[in-house]
């Protein structure tokens, strides 16, 4: 039997990873960047990807499975000239309560796999001598969220991160840089009470969550600007720099 085999990508054609592209503010990137004519990848937890972007199967809390996924996507692309670290995860919980495995399991997805996303982009990227990575942090880091200090401490943590690295890859011509969104219309909202929502939205000035499509924008826009990097752009609405 003759083995079918993908074609060869093109290599003017910009190649861009999303890690955690199935859903929420990471399907909306993934979508941005192949209408901005990329070839795209993004990973997935077996719930798949949507039409054009080439879906790879991967757990971020593992390394040996985020490392195989990173390693396929460049495969795939050819090259790698913008990395996304989207996935995430939230848990409801006072911090008196608080169970190690839940703190672990939320610093794992959230801050850890973008530690080891990071470390195999810029091996590609620094080979290249150039590069752009967006990491999803969240306007809660800096404001706080009662019952979700794992959540806000991992999304910190990205920030950290950013500043750090951008000094190592900088003079191999890549960027690192953090979009934070504010409340934004996910399914990981609908976990909000009505209640709590509306005393979120009343401290936003536009009075609205912002859609996935408008972060997308932000991350896309950010990933391109050839002399930003170690930034932290907000994008929540005015959220968190009023009263």
């Amino acid at each position: 039997m003759r083995k079918i085999t993908e074609p060869d990508p093109d290599p003017s054609q910009p190649g861009a990873l999303v890690i955690g592209a199935s859903r929420g503010i990471g399907r909306a990137v993934a979508a941005k960047y192949l209408s901005e004519g990329f070839l795209v990848a993004g990973t997935h937890r077996g719930s798949g990807v949507d039409e054009g972007v080439h879906g790879i199967e991967a757990d971020v809390t593992n390394e040996k499975s985020l490392v195989e996924a990173l390693r396929g996507a460049v495969k795939h692309l050819g090259r790698l000239d913008v990395l996304v670290y989207s996935a995430g995860m939230v848990r409801q919980d006072l911090l008196v309560r608080m169970r190690v495995e839940d703190v672990r399991e939320v610093i794992d997805t959230n801050l850890i796999g973008a530690f080891i996303a990071c470390r195999e982009a810029l091996r590609v990227m620094m080979r290249q001598r150039s590069g752009s990575i967006v990491l999803i942090s969240s306007e809660s880091s800096r404001a706080g969220i009662p019952g979700a200090s794992h959540y806000t401490a991992s999304k910190a943590g990205l920030e950290g991160l950013a500043r750090s690295a951008m000094w190592e890859s900088g003079p191999f011509g890549v960027r690192v840089n953090v979009v934070a969104p504010g409340a934004t219309d996910t399914d990981m909202m609908k976990a909000v009470s009505e209640e709590n929502l509306k005393s979120l939205l009343s401290r936003t000035p536009l009075r609205r969550m912002a859609h996935a499509e408008e972060i997308a924008e932000s991350v896309f826009q950010i990933s391109q600007l050839p002399h930003v990097s170690g930034a932290v752009h907000v994008v929540s609405g005015g959220e968190g720099l009023g009263h």
